[in-house]
């Protein structure tokens, strides 16, 4: 299940797009660990690495529309080889990943935007090499779109001067092109946002500083006057405003894949280290809980990578009639990072002060692992924002043709058609339960399944009062319970398509319990719960079905890791 550099070949994908996977894997392996550890530690710009990637055309083929291509049949918006090349590269480092994912962000507002001239730039800068930046937040305003101190003045031509500073800015100190949000100084309200395209190498950008302590360029710039000529708008008003929720609905999606890439990497030299370190004559791997610890790591990083192999088939399958993809995207850059830090956490506890070594990649991982739930909005923003899901989801189901695996190389030109972002609350979703009733045999899932319609019980009789709606902390424990549903729902869809046995699932599932217990628990103990909703919660705390010739095969499975993989040094 885990992505294994000795034996990778992504066959579910083109011959293109497996060669260039293939070649990347290919350049870290042979550039080595040690030169891997020691960029880290140094902090060195990634020159090599982006050198690759132009020589190869790797962004150029995976970041430009076919629209925009040329002709070139191998250029496409693929959301399916787009997670494969973002797994990758949080496989060998956050830092690689991150300025990929910068790249693709900064390309959001562009490939929205129907000024031609700049589509057209944008695909020749890729073509040289080039990377990209978004620039959208700000020291004193984090990314609150409503509050922009950018500030264009109208220069009388059509165009405008441009001044401000943004702040937490990735590739700002090479971007070949930023897409930068401000506001217009004679326009009040929505309708002053301006989305342009500015170049930092011109002489009124200016360069101040790096504000992260890593290897990866996290800027804050100045523009000074600034010209920005009519040509250089990417988008006026709330087009603005709706261009910049719509590239983090197709950007941040990637936060997913770079944790499962992290905690695969980690994955395999923790479980090695374990098994082959003797503790009072024996292998460390012979504990009770090692063995618990490690498999709970492992159960939880392949569920990590169902819920989001599945969530790509909605993104590809998207319309203007089915925007499910809105809530599997906050799920995604939510519930997998988190999930990420647990896995992190018990491979840590296992290998104790082997994590804190220089000279391992799991060091990195501890550390990078923590950014990626904080990467966009926080885990709370999030949570908030999959509540505005919950009544249709539970109670309001559509019928729509099923959603077949994507692996086809096509054009997932929606994406960037995505229209206003809003009206959330009105999406509807297939009904939910005809998962859990497939795999209904499984025994955790049959129980949690249990849990999950005393959730909807709890919240017909017993639903957040008006007081209640109003305190995000109450509120976040209710979608904690409400997530872990969603989550097990695409986690089942996938595990057919991805040949997850049942000893697994049913695993996975002991632990979705096992979550949904101690959410419970949480919500019991809410200062704004009321008797009746704690007396619920305590009712619904359930015990995982034990199994251990269940356990023993699933510990088989992780044993199988040991020695599977070593980066070369």
């Amino acid at each position: 299940m885990l992505l294994n550099p000795n034996t990778y070949d992504p066959a579910h994908l083109d011959d293109e797009s497996r060669r260039l996977l293939r070649a990347l894997v290919a350049f870290f392996e042979e550039r080595g660990k040690k030169t891997l550890v020691k960029s880290y530690i140094d902090r060195s710009w990634y020159d090599d690495f982006l050198e690759f990637s132009a020589r190869e055309g790797l962004f150029a083929t995976f970041l430009t529309p076919s629209a925009d291509a040329a002709g070139d049949p191998d250029k496409r918006w693929d959301t399916a080889r787009n997670a494969a090349l973002s797994e990758v590269l949080g496989f060998y480092g956050l830092d690689y990943w991150y300025t990929w994912q910068v790249t693709v962000l900064g390309l959001g507002p562009v490939w929205q935007s129907a000024n031609e001239v700049q589509r057209k730039r944008a695909a020749e800068l890729l073509d040289e090499g080039h990377v990209m930046a978004f620039a959208l937040s700000e020291r004193s305003h984090g990314a609150d779109i409503y509050a922009t101190d950018m500030i264009l003045t109208p220069t009388g031509d059509g165009g405008f001067t441009a001044s401000g500073t943004k702040y937490y800015i990735g590739n700002g100190n090479v971007a070949g092109l930023v897409s930068v949000f401000g506001r217009r100084s004679d326009v009040e309200g929505p309708d002053g946002y301006v989305f342009f395209a500015a170049d930092s190498r011109h002489e009124n950008y200016h360069l101040i500083k790096n504000v992260v302590n890593k290897q990866m360029y996290v800027s804050t710039f100045e523009l000074i006057d600034y010209p920005v000529h009519a040509q250089d708008v990417l988008h006026t008003g709330k087009a603005a405003f709706d261009a910049a929720l719509n590239t983090v609905n197709v950007g941040k999606f990637n936060l997913c894949t770079a944790a499962i890439g992290i905690c695969e990497h980690a994955m395999y030299e923790a479980v090695t280290h374990a098994h082959r370190r003797m503790l009072y004559g024996k292998p460390v791997t012979n504990f009770p809980h090692v063995r618990r610890e490690l498999t709970d790591a492992y159960a939880r990083l392949v569920a990590m990578k169902l819920f989001s192999d599945r969530a790509v088939d909605y993104f590809r399958s998207a319309g203007p009639d089915d925007r499910r993809y809105l809530l599997f995207n906050p799920m995604t850059k939510m519930k997998v990072t988190t999930e990420g830090e647990k896995v992190i956490d018990l491979m840590w506890d296992v290998i104790a002060a082997k994590g804190f070594e220089a000279d391992t990649y799991f060091d990195k991982a501890a550390m990078d692992i923590r950014g990626l739930p904080k990467l966009e909005g926080t885990v709370h923003v999030n949570l908030a924002l999959i509540l505005k899901f919950m009544p249709n989801y539970l109670f309001d189901p559509a019928t729509y043709e099923p959603v077949a695996t994507r692996h086809d190389p096509a054009d997932d030109e929606f994406l960037f058609r995505q229209g206003p972002a809003r009206g959330l609350g009105a999406i509807r979703f297939h009904d939910w339960r005809t998962a859990y009733d497939a795999a209904a045999a499984i025994p955790n899932v049959a129980r949690f399944r249990e849990q999950a319609d005393g959730f909807c019980a709890l919240l017909r009789a017993h639903a957040p009062s008006e007081e209640q709606q109003k305190d995000l902390d109450f509120l976040l424990a209710v979608g904690h319970l409400f997530a872990l549903i969603v989550y097990g729902q695409l986690i089942l869809e996938q595990a057919g398509p991805a040949g997850v046995d049942e000893n697994l699932l049913d695993e996975i599932f002991s632990i979705l319990v096992r979550d949904f217990s101690a959410y419970a628990t949480e919500l019991h103990g809410k200062a704004a719960t009321t008797e009746a909703q704690a007396a619920w919660a305590l009712a619904h705390v359930r015990r995982p079905v034990a199994d251990d010739k269940r356990d023993a095969a699933v510990w088989d499975q992780v044993l199988a890791l040991v020695g599977a993989y070593e980066m070369r040094p």
